[in-house]
């Protein structure tokens, strides 16, 4: 690749053609402020902030969008270039909100921080000042467009990484605005609530929907036995909201803290995560007999809704779930029934839990403590409520909105000891572990499908070929001298090539494994905001929380779901065996396709 020869504050360097002039300077250690760029989204060039000044052009340039020329001079910290970023952000935040002190984002805000740095101590613009209603419909996400500075993240993360396209600008001047199509509320378009706005926006133009008050209240009330899990990939990320590494495994500790805070028992996801994988692989088996890839024929059960069609599609990711109602849902036979870990578990503890304990259902509050904004509409689908409306998780946390309870609470998580999960529902084997990165679910699957379909023990445990942190793999498993297609996938758009090539026929897979959200769990719309600056799109940050991950399962003694003692004694005791008539009933769903209520 042919080299440009450029200088950059008389700093002479040479970079391959076609390098912006933004990250050419970072090759020298020169930082150029930014408020729009983010690496893995496209190239902007809204906000300004990163201007520059070039030889021979008359006008400032974008450094995020402009690309070396050989001989270019660039200045990147003249005076007049200071003073022009100070300016483009007094005008920004002179048309923002003035409520620092009580904003969620205050003491990690992209805007705040810019601002910090480059000196600006007073507001010198005054005018009209832009105001919207709070969008507070949604379950999950909350958009508040008072202290949105248009700098379009948030759209091009709806576009390009997720293929949703539900946001838009609209209006000009002091009334542009970002929402969904003809400004609809959030709960009404084809929003799937995945949450990745919120990770790419700068300020808080979009937040998850809290749910900390209600917690603490059940927390202070004596007649409610408050119980919590936590998913698989908290472990990997909540070290990150303490000022830890990326990859930071804090299982023990988490567990401590949640204690402290007062909660009655805590559980493990993890356990549902098992109990997925042994009824899902029971259901991909039999679809698998159906479809004659492997001999023995179907099982005939009434509540087998859709036991010949392939591929199936994993069924855990509710962003996911949401895409496939909205876009594709002439593809539901594919879904498995299964419902998700988080509420596998949740109906466990209202029913087994329960009985064990002689507690009143009704008098449980369960608590999940998710990576994930669209949990909080998963728990409240009708599907996953009981007789009366009443749904079986009764609240949903983010990772973040954990950490600052944690924080809010007095407790020096750094200085916790480690405790362990209480049992049954607190014991799980490494398979659950993995289901917190794309990848994860597909090969916790295998493990257990493969044994059951040879009847013999795996030589290895490990399917290194389904692990992939970004974009979609394919590959082709042999079990028994059956070739067995699959394919793993993160981001929707992704997901739209691999659905496009089923619908045409050009591929013919098995099982599919579909993740909403980059990196899958460890990359969702509730976890922390990478303390080092970094995006939680970054592909770094991702491939170390995924990486934490398997090696707590390679730790383990115990790495398939279908070997957890306590998952075998819970069928024993309760659900008699895999997909029988009270697991379907307890433990499946349905799905249905849904349209944008607010647009006709």
């Amino acid at each position: 690749m042919k080299n440009i020869n450029l200088t950059i504050d008389d700093n002479p360097l040479s970079v391959p053609e076609g390098t912006t002039i933004m990250k050419a300077a970072e090759t020298i250690g020169v930082y150029i402020p930014r408020l729009c760029y983010v690496p893995d989204l496209g190239i902007e060039g809204a906000c300004r902030i990163c201007i520059v000044e070039v030889e021979g052009f008359r006008n400032y340039q974008t450094a995020c969008s402009t690309k070396v020329t050989e001989g270019m001079k660039v200045k990147t910290n003249s005076p007049a270039i200071r003073q022009a970023r100070r300016d483009l952000v007094e005008l920004i935040l002179d048309n923002h909100p003035m409520d620092c002190q009580t904003c969620e984002r205050d003491g990690n805000c992209e805007l705040q921080d810019l601002a910090y740095s480059m000196g600006v101590r007073e507001r010198l613009f005054a005018g009209q000042r832009k105001h919207f209603e709070v969008d507070n419909s949604s379950f999950s996400v909350v958009r508040n467009s008072d202290k949105c500075i248009l700098c379009h993240r948030c759209i091009r993360v709806c576009a390009e990484v997720q293929g949703v396209t539900n946001l838009g600008q609209m209006h000009r001047g002091v009334n542009t605005v970002v929402g969904p199509a003809h400004l609809v509320a959030m709960k009404d378009s084809v929003c799937i609530n995945c949450g990745q706005c919120i990770n790419v926006c700068p300020t808080a133009a979009f937040l998850e929907k809290g749910a900390t008050d209600e917690v603490w209240a059940a927390l202070a009330d004596p007649k409610k036995h408050v119980v919590v899990q936590i998913a698989p990939s908290i472990r990997a990320t909540i070290g990150e909201g303490f000022g830890e590494a990326p990859g930071t495994a804090e299982t023990g500790r988490t567990v401590t803290a949640l204690r402290r805070l007062g909660f009655d028992a805590v559980f493990d996801t993890n356990f549902g995560a098992d109990l997925t994988i042994v009824e899902e692989s029971e259901e991909f088996i039999n679809r698998l007999k159906c479809n004659g890839v492997i001999p023995g024929g179907a099982k005939s059960d009434d509540h087998d809704t859709h036991p010949c069609v392939l591929p199936m599609f994993t069924s855990c990711s509710p962003g996911w779930v949401s895409f496939m109602e909205h876009f594709y849902p002439e593809m539901i036979p594919h879904m498995s029934s299964c419902r998700s870990p988080m509420s596998m578990q949740s109906i466990i503890l209202k029913t087994f839990y329960a009985r064990k304990t002689g507690l009143d259902p009704k008098d449980i509050y369960v608590v999940a403590i998710m990576p994930c904004t669209a949990k909080k509409y998963e728990m409240r689908r009708p599907e996953l409520c009981d007789e009366e409306g009443n749904p079986y998780t009764d609240a949903v946390l983010t990772t973040r909105e954990l950490v600052w309870m944690i924080k809010a609470y007095g407790i020096d998580f750094k200085q916790l000891h480690e405790e362990d999960f209480d049992n049954p529902l607190g014991s799980s084997t490494g398979a659950a572990d993995i289901f917190g990165t794309t990848g994860g679910v597909m090969e916790a699957a295998l493990r257990t499908a493969a044994e059951k379909i040879t009847g013999k023990p795996l030589d290895d445990l490990n399917f290194y070929n389904v692990r992939a942190v970004t974009g979609y793999k394919e590959a082709s498993i042999n079990i028994a001298g059956i070739e067995v297609n699959i394919a793993v996938v993160n981001g929707l758009n992704n997901a739209k090539k691999i659905l496009e090539k089923v619908k045409s026929g050009e591929k013919q897979y098995h099982l599919i494994e579909l993740m909403a959200c980059p990196g899958g769990c460890i990359g969702g719309g509730g976890q922390p905001y990478p303390a080092d600056g970094r995006y939680v799109l970054n592909k770094e940050v991702l491939e170390k929380r995924a990486a934490s991950l398997y090696k707590i399962d390679a730790d383990k003694k115990i790495r398939k779901s279908h070997e957890n003692p306590y998952i075998q004694q819970l069928y024993q005791q309760f659900l008699q065996h895999p997909g029988s008539e009270i697991a379907h009933e307890l433990l499946h769903t349905t799905y249905a396709p849904r349209e944008p209520r607010g647009i006709k």
